[in-house]
């Protein structure tokens, strides 16, 4: 088992993979259709109030001037709730993740399955998948109407801990039309050579580049403001981002310059040939 993990963490395409998909769930956390609903998010996987979640976030208020007993009191009680209410947050926010994360590797999974059936035209995959990346960008830059569309689903599981891995999936399920673009890259890059433990690992990548950002801005939201309000602000420059990044991909899968730059990383970095 830990030389197939070693081989699948080693894989120099895998690596180009791995930062590929992490980027990728970047640009979808920072996407202007999931940023301005992370606190919404936090409180409904948390089942907290904004002012709960404002205690655990917040700065620690100081023991009045001249007060040291009793300000020493006053100073550890908000510590414990604010501790507290840290850890619901990081319990929330992790099972939340495993949530989208679990259908986001079942997907990639699926995908491998339906590469390894046509491994026969591998080129043809490749052909493919760098055309769907360069649409991909171009519904990222909104001139594929058709999907662009949101559907939501209607259904929410109870707010809360118990209730936090399955809204991830909800989540996961009802948001395609806004991330489509970006885990459709992903799944296209998991599709390709048809190996199921590389598209999960591609796909987990992905769940990181969510997962982390959104574990961050909850645990120190607050203090963040101004980065997540800049963000905001900027939103149109990170989906731009994230379209040419799909646009060089799907052009390096559609004229070959993809393997050739594998093969040169391995002769670079010294990896050699490793499936998975």
């Amino acid at each position: 088992m830990g030389e197939t993990f070693a081989a699948i963490v080693s894989s120099g395409p895998l690596l180009l993979g791995i930062a590929v998909a992490a980027i990728a769930g970047l640009v979808s956390f920072f996407s202007p259709c999931i940023l301005p609903l992370v606190p919404g998010y936090l409180a409904y996987v948390t089942g907290m109030s904004g002012a709960d979640l404002d205690t655990a976030t917040g700065a620690a208020p100081s023991a009045p001037a001249g007060d040291d007993d009793g300000g020493a009191a006053v100073a550890v009680a908000p510590a414990r709730a604010r501790s507290r209410v840290q850890g619901r947050i990081l319990a929330g926010g992790l099972l939340f993740i495993a949530g989208f994360g679990a259908v986001f590797v079942t997907a990639g999974v699926l995908a491998a399955q339906a590469g390894r059936i046509l491994q026969d035209h591998q080129r043809a995959l490749e052909i493919g998948g760098g055309i769907l990346m360069i649409v991909f960008a171009l519904a990222l830059l909104g001139m594929v109407p058709g999907l662009q569309r949101e559907f939501r689903l209607r259904w929410l599981p109870a707010a809360g801990l118990t209730g936090a891995p399955v809204f991830g999936a909800v989540f996961a399920l009802s948001w395609i039309p806004c991330i489509g673009p970006t885990i459709g890259a992903v799944l296209a890059l998991g599709a390709l050579g048809g190996e199921t433990g590389r598209a999960a690992v591609l796909a987990g990548a992905y769940t990181l580049g969510i997962g982390l950002p959104f574990l961050v801005f909850g645990l120190a939201f607050r203090r963040l403001l101004g980065v997540f309000t800049a963000i905001r602000r900027h939103g149109y420059w990170v989906t731009r981002i994230g379209a040419v990044l799909l646009v060089l991909v799907g052009l390096a899968l559609l004229t070959g310059a993809w393997e050739e730059f594998v093969f040169w990383l391995r002769v670079s970095v010294g990896v050699g040939e490793i499936s998975i």
